[in-house]
C-alpha cells in the first residue's frame, strides 16, 4: 500500500470537526496517511457521507487514502465513555450489520474491538467473506485474554491496535507503557504493522499547542517501533484537527530520526 510519507504514519479518526472536503485536504496536506471511522458513534449514513468526503478530498490531494472502519464490538456506552459487556460475543449484531452496511465501499481495514484469541479473527474474516467485503483485519489489543494469545493474534491478523484506554483499564496502570513496548516488539519481529492509539495529543482538543507530555508519549511510541499513531478526539471532535495532524506528523517525522527501527507500513 503506498503512503503520504515514508515515516511514521498518522491515523486521524473523522467525525463532525473533520467531515468537511477542504477540512479533510487540508489534514491530508499536513501528513495524514490513513482515516479512521469510529463505529461507537454517529449513524451508517453519516459514515457513508464520511468515506465520500475522505476519498473526494484523497483525490483532490493527490494521495492514497485507506480507511479503517473501528468496529464498536461489545461495548455499552454511558454517556461520554462506556464499558466492556462481557455477557456479549465479541462480534455483535451491530459489527455485523455495520460490515454489510460498508462493504460496497472497499474500506481496506476492519479494525475488531476486544479481540481474545484468533478465533475471534477468524469469525470476523468469515463475516466479511459473506458481506463480499475485501477488507485486511485489525485486531485491536485492548484486554488480558489478548495479552496471553498475542503472539497467535499477531500471526492471524493483518495489522495490530494497540487500544490503550481500554487496555489501561484492564491492566495496572504503570504497567501499560511496557505492555505496548512489548507489543510492539512483538509486532516488529513479525513483520506486522502497528498502531498505537488513545489520549496521544489529549492536550489538542481543545488548544492548539500540545503539553509537554504528549509530543514526549508520541515521540516514544515511534522509537518503540510503532508503524502508526493515531488521533482520536483530537480530530474526530476537537477544536484544531488540522493542527493536530501537523503537530502530529512533525513529532513523528522528528522521532524518526533518532530511530533505526525498520516501519512496517498498513
Amino acid at each position: 500500500m503506498t503512503t503520504n510519507q515514508t515515516n511514521t504514519q498518522i491515523v486521524a479518526t473523522i467525525g463532525p470537526s473533520s467531515k468537511e472536503v477542504s477540512t479533510l485536504i487540508a489534514m491530508f496536506e499536513a501528513g495524514l496517511s490513513i482515516a479512521r471511522l469510529n463505529f461507537s458513534w454517529g449513524t451508517r449514513d453519516e459514515h457513508r457521507t464520511y468515506v465520500a468526503a475522505i476519498q473526494m478530498a484523497a483525490g483532490q490531494a493527490n494521495v492514497s487514502a485507506p480507511i479503517i472502519q473501528d468496529l464498536s464490538g461489545p461495548r455499552v456506552q454511558t454517556g461520554a465513555g462506556h464499558t466492556l459487556d462481557s455477557d456479549m460475543t465479541v462480534i455483535t449484531d451491530k459489527d455485523i450489520c455495520d460490515i454489510q452496511a460498508l462493504a460496497d465501499l472497499n474500506i481496506e481495514y476492519v479494525a475488531l474491538s476486544f479481540v481474545k484469541d484468533v478465533d475471534d479473527i477468524a469469525q470476523l474474516r468469515r463475516h466479511l467473506a459473506d458481506a463480499r467485503s475485501t477488507s485486511k483485519v485489525i485486531a485491536k489489543i485492548e484486554r488480558p485474554e489478548a495479552l496471553q494469545n498475542l503472539d497467535d493474534i499477531i500471526a492471524a491478523a493483518d495489522g495490530i491496535m494497540i487500544a490503550r484506554g481500554d487496555l489501561g483499564d484492564a491492566v495496572p496502570y504503570a504497567t501499560l507503557p511496557f505492555i505496548k513496548k512489548d507489543i510492539l516488539r512483538r509486532c516488529n519481529a513479525a513483520n506486522t504493522p502497528a498502531i498505537v492509539a488513545t489520549d496521544m495529543l489529549s492536550s489538542m482538543v481543545d488548544h492548539d499547542k500540545p503539553s509537554r507530555a504528549d509530543v514526549s508519549d508520541i515521540a516514544h511510541a515511534v522509537l518503540d517501533g510503532a508503524s502508526a499513531t493515531m488521533l482520536s478526539n483530537e480530530t474526530a471532535t476537537g477544536a484544531h484537527p488540522v493542527k493536530a495532524v501537523e503537530v502530529m506528523r512533525t513529532v513523528v517525522d522528528e522521532a524518526g530520526r533518532h530511530t533505526k527501527c525498520s516501519v512496517n507500513y498498513f
